[in-house]
């Protein structure tokens, strides 16, 4: 008779299959980010050298002036320098002008001015001092008229000889060829002011600022202008 073993082990559950997982795809390396340089503002680089906005309307170095427009402006050009000639060279008429004002106080002492009708003397005196107001306005209108002007798109001379008589001469950043500038004699020297010339390919071969403040700062901010159009 076969021998019949009972076993008191329960035999475990088979687990269940698992579920088929979808293959996994390789996992691809982003690339390295390249790292970008920032890149340099030319205008920011233009507004250092500038500095900040100085000077008023009746200066003789306006940098980035607001509310002044010009004639022939375009609808995108801005003004970078208002160039007038030195205060210091308003001098010379100034003396004159005051040596005019009081010529009739130096000549009354002479006895033949003296002897001529009292009503002829004042009408006299009124027409010179007329003729001195004249001479005065004149020459502060011719300071402040004749001007030089860098823009964003060109350089602009206006010569101002009179109300009625008046030059304007200009040139594209890009047709100037060459800019230099001028300190001659002591007083220039001390007080910084000179001449900067504009050698260009347009009608007018050379535009000259005549007598202008800082004109080393000028020529260098017309040098950045151009490599700026290039």
């Amino acid at each position: 008779m076969a021998d019949i073993y009972l076993s008191t082990k329960k035999e475990k559950p088979a687990p269940p299959p698992a579920a088929k997982q979808p293959p996994s795809q390789p996992i691809s390396a982003a690339p390295a980010k390249k790292s970008v340089k920032p890149k340099i503002n030319s205008w920011t680089a233009l507004n250092k050298i500038v500095g900040r906005r100085r000077g008023s309307l009746i200066s003789a170095f306006v940098a980035r002036p607001k509310g002044i427009n010009f004639e022939s402006q375009g609808e995108k050009e801005k003004i970078i320098l208002l160039l007038r000639r030195h205060w210091i060279t308003n001098l010379r008429w100034i003396f004159s002008a005051i040596g005019l004002i009081l010529a009739p106080a130096v000549l009354s002492v002479f006895p033949l001015l003296a002897s001529f009708p009292v009503q002829l003397q004042a009408k006299a005196l009124v027409l010179w001092y007329l003729l001195v107001l004249a001479f005065i306005i004149q020459q502060a209108l011719s300071w402040f008229f004749n001007v030089g002007i860098v823009t964003n798109k060109r350089v602009v001379d206006i010569d101002f000889f009179s109300l009625i008589h008046k030059r304007i001469s200009d040139a594209e950043l890009d047709r100037i060829q060459d800019v230099t500038f001028s300190v001659s004699g002591a007083i220039r020297t001390l007080f910084n002011y000179g001449t900067v010339y504009i050698q260009t390919a347009a009608e007018r071969p050379e535009i000259s600022f005549e007598k202008v403040p800082d004109p080393a700062l000028v020529t260098k901010v017309l040098e950045k202008l151009i490599r700026m159009k290039k």
